[in-house]
């Protein structure tokens, strides 16, 4: 392989990128896309050149260090890639392409579920997580083309939004029965030689199909404990999610087969149907494909056949009216609200102008995914919002004395004012109170910054 000089690895690498496995506290990927050559690199026998090539790297290392993340066991940063590149690319180049090098043992970490459980992460080296991430981008355009139509999950250009408009379509056709199938810890449970065996048919390069195995059996240091990794994909890694959709791209295909309605986003698949009396026994059918021939194993308890308007769905719902519009689900507004208390608490003993700077990022992120929701939830939580404002102004204002010099300050007039401090209401019941909404008009708060949710168009 043609080696760059040296001080080509000195190129401006923190400019943003595309790609890479996002944080590692997500669960989700950035899927790339990147230009296909006149050779077909996925099919070549010198795809490990193609990986090893200066612009795929330097466009792997920017998407690495644009979506920051953990170190990993080694405790090296994404902010040393450029150094630790410029003065190690080209040995480690030279193993990748005589197939000696080894992934370091991932870092396990484990976060939150929204059902209260936890979720075990696997966090790469940076180095291991860059050259993942350079794998990615040679396989993804390639393999991406040949998944099903009905998979939204980790592919350029798809989304979530695209597979529950997907969902909602199928049952305003009429397919009202729906067959919800949850994979017990999918990414722990793939059999590593079922998924080779398919990298296999798409990959002729054995130091590919070496590396990449190399990646899945690395294992994982927990605490100062190595754990073996005998099977599954550990989440928190570029290339977990591709592996994932080649692995369920059978499920896909059998789904294809039978003729189904059926909507896939990663692990989680809805299989759409007209009776009952169908989706039971496509569920039947399904479970056992799954656990006998792909080996994975389906949650019961999380798993269901039901009405669609009874089950959630990426956060979303449908509601049982006509045209089935969706709706952001019970589920998701209440950790919603659980997490904005936990912001909005009343006697945190911050200012409001701090209160409203902590909240609008948490606003717009939350808008910019469940504003695809066709109900007024936005709108209403809204007005909740101001109104736990209003409540936590009325208990930072204390006394009696203050709390008349602040309403009358501004502008309510005396007999309000007087309705208000002498009521012996709590403070949640007197936010709503018409002093402390003259006081607190909706305009003041948007004067003082805080960020309005709206509903967003379908794209």
């Amino acid at each position: 392989m043609a080696k760059r000089p040296p001080i080509q690895l000195e190129l401006d690498l923190p400019l943003p990128g595309r790609g890479e496995a996002p944080r590692s506290d997500t669960t989700e990927v950035e899927a790339v896309t990147v230009t296909r050559t006149d050779e077909s690199p996925a099919r070549a026998d010198r795809l490990m050149e193609a990986i090893c090539a200066w612009e795929n790297v330097e466009t792997a290392a920017r998407a690495v260090m644009r979506n920051k993340g953990a170190p990993g066991i080694d405790g090296m940063t994404v902010k040393e890639l450029p150094d630790v590149l410029k003065e190690r690319w080209p040995q480690i180049a030279r193993e990748l392409v005589e197939g000696r090098y080894r992934p370091q043992p991932v870092k396990r970490v484990r976060i939150p579920k929204p059902d209260g459980g936890e979720r075990a992460l696997g966090i790469p080296a940076v180095i291991d997580r860059m050259i993942q991430q350079a794998i990615l981008q040679r396989l993804q355009p390639e393999w991406d083309a040949t998944f099903s139509e009905h998979s939204f999950g980790f592919r350029p250009g798809r989304s979530a939004h695209q597979a529950v408009a997907a969902a909602q379509a199928y049952v305003i056709a009429g397919h009202e029965h729906v067959v919800d199938i949850d994979l017990a810890k999918f990414f722990d449970r793939v059999n590593h030689d079922r998924l080779m065996a398919q990298v296999a048919k798409r990959v002729t390069d054995k130091r590919v199909l070496r590396l990449i195995r190399a990646f899945l059996t690395a294992g994982a240091l927990d605490g100062d404990r190595l754990e073996t990794s005998r099977e599954g994909t550990p989440q928190g890694g570029p290339l977990s999610p591709l592996l994932a959709n080649l692995v369920l791209d059978e499920l896909d295909r059998e789904l294809e087969r039978r003729g189904l309605c059926f909507v896939r986003y990663a692990d989680d698949c809805n299989i759409y149907l007209r009776s009952a009396k169908a989706a039971r026994r496509v569920m039947a059918s399904v479970t056992r494909f799954l656990e006998r021939r792909l080996k994975l194993k389906v949650n019961e308890a999380k798993s269901a056949v039901d009405r669609p308007w009874k089950r959630t769905f990426l956060g979303f719902t449908l509601k049982e009216a006509p045209g089935f519009p969706r709706a952001v689900s019970p589920q998701a507004l209440r950790r919603f609200k659980e997490r904005l208390r936990q912001v909005t608490g009343r006697h945190r003993g911050v200012t409001l102008k701090r209160m409203i700077a902590e909240l609008n990022p948490i606003l717009r992120g939350w808008a910019g995914y469940f504003g695809f929701s066709e109900g007024h939830e936005l709108d209403t939580l809204n007005g909740w919002i101001r109104r736990r404002l209003r409540c936590i102004v009325w208990v930072q204002w204390k006394t009696r004395r203050r709390r008349f010099q602040e309403l009358r300050r501004a502008g309510v007039s005396e007999k309000t004012v007087y309705a208000a401090i002498m009521s012996c209401k709590g403070p949640w019941r007197i936010a709503a109170s018409e002093a402390l909404h003259r006081a607190l008009r909706n305009r003041t708060f948007a004067q003082r910054g805080l960020f309005t949710m709206v509903h967003h168009a379908v794209a």
